[in-house]
């Protein structure tokens, strides 16, 4: 019962502690300390409780009961020049820290079959402006939170074949805020921008599968599969200033009336490998690579009743990471890490807006890891240089035309991120 009752407190603390981050696109990749410090080079060694997120089919590798838990404190930074009249204008994203929690349960049922339970976040972003910057009528504060709950199965087929399979229900909290261009009908000569707010919670539900094949005691291959998940997401907009005689500067803006909103958000799937190799018992390596559906993310369309849709173009493009990492214990109670990570771009940049200012990245990753007694404490610190991404070609509203902006680019985006994780063995 004890065992139990941890388990439901570091869910409790996950689900009401939900994550924001930046990755390429918005998927996040920041599981545990030890999967953090290793680029996610867990998919091939899967072989503590985070593998639930990584690749469940590896949990076969631990008897008895095993949790984890932890955080990671995400600090984002970065600008975006934007060229309008023929003037340059140099905006930074507010400092902000971003907290994202984990946690992992998995217990031995026999000698085949084990249970796990995991809590964490596969997607994530956030990005917030000053209120009169230059790219307020396309968003000065948006925020997309997930947090998904996964019961996983995994059997062990025999020494070599594990497999796993998990149902995955995931809950989004999205917000945005920005600023529509007004004329009030009985003072047309004095229009200002009317702040706009949109909130909005849904559900959705995928599938985990997972592979884990131990081919001897140096050479390990893992496999895995997160399903695309559909949100729909319901909510409410407000604005500032309301009223129906606030009538927007055209007729492709809103009319200042608070009212219900929706909207369809598609997240991809993604599919993993990672072969590890462990030419001695405290030295391994792991190659891998992820590659996300991103095609999936075609647009972003919120409808309002009050007759209003805002249709947002993405059509983005498959994105790949590859990664590479190391593991070495100079001795029996402590461990060493590093990893480094390329991700390419997945943005369309005729269709890019100022939510997300990232074209692709870098990760170059560092970690250690202690045990004693049944106890493992994990930390890890990453770094991320992130591309810039160009606006000179696109379509976006708020941007280009009625906001006067005719170009620009992001620029020094980067970010630090520092993780922690506590395990424990029954």
């Amino acid at each position: 019962m004890k065992v139990f009752r941890a388990v439901w407190l570091a869910l409790a603390l996950v689900a009401c502690c939900a994550p924001v981050a930046w990755g390429e696109g918005f998927a996040l990749n920041e599981w545990s300390a030890r999967g953090l410090s290793l680029a996610g080079g867990m998919v091939g060694r899967a072989d503590d409780v985070s593998a639930i997120a990584y690749n469940a089919a590896g949990i076969t590798q631990l008897p008895g009961t095993h949790l984890m838990g932890g955080f990671a404190l995400i600090s984002p930074a970065g600008g975006i020049t934007t060229q309008s009249g023929g003037r340059e204008t140099d905006t930074y994203t507010k400092p902000a820290l971003w907290n994202a929690p984990h946690a992992y349960a998995s217990h031995q049922l026999s000698d085949n079959a084990w249970i796990g339970l995991g809590v964490f976040s596969r997607f994530g972003l956030g990005n917030s402006y000053a209120g009169d910057w230059a790219g307020k009528s396309n968003v000065y504060d948006i925020g997309v939170q997930t947090i998904s709950f996964v019961p996983t199965l995994a059997i062990k087929f025999n020494d070599t074949f594990s497999a796993s399979v998990g149902v995955e229900a995931m809950n989004a909290h999205m917000y945005m805020g920005n600023k529509i261009y007004t004329v009030p009908p009985s003072n047309p000569g004095s229009p200002f921008y009317n702040d706009m707010q949109l909130e909005g919670n849904g559900w959705g539900y995928g599938a985990h599968l997972g592979l884990h094949m131990r081919l001897n005691d140096q050479w390990s291959v893992g496999l895995s599969y997160k399903s695309q998940v559909t949100m729909n997401i319901n909510g409410d907009v407000e604005f500032a200033n309301n009223g129906g005689n606030l009538a927007a500067r055209t007729l492709h803006l809103p009319q200042a009336v608070d009212c219900s909103a929706n909207t369809v958000l598609q997240l991809p799937d993604s599919a993993a490998l990672g072969v590890a190799y462990k030419p001695l018992d405290n030295l391994s390596f792991e190659l891998g690579a992820v590659w996300t559906r991103w095609s999936t993310y075609n647009a972003l369309n919120i409808y309002m009743d009050n007759g209003y849709s805002s249709i947002n173009n993405k059509e983005w493009r498959d994105g790949w990471n590859f990664n590479a990492s190391v593991e070495y214990k100079p001795l029996d109670w402590w461990a060493l890490r590093a990893g480094f990570a390329y991700e390419t771009p997945v943005v369309n940049e005729r269709h890019a807006d100022f939510m997300i200012p990232t074209n692709g990245r870098q990760m170059l990753s560092l970690g250690t890891g202690f045990n004693w007694d049944n106890w493992t404490v994990d930390l890890a610190y990453a770094h991320l240089w992130i591309n810039s991404l160009d606006y000179g070609t696109t379509d976006a509203a708020g941007i280009s035309g009625s906001a006067g902006i005719t170009g620009g680019n992001s620029k020094d985006v980067s970010a630090n991120i520092y993780m922690l994780s506590v395990g424990y063995t029954f």
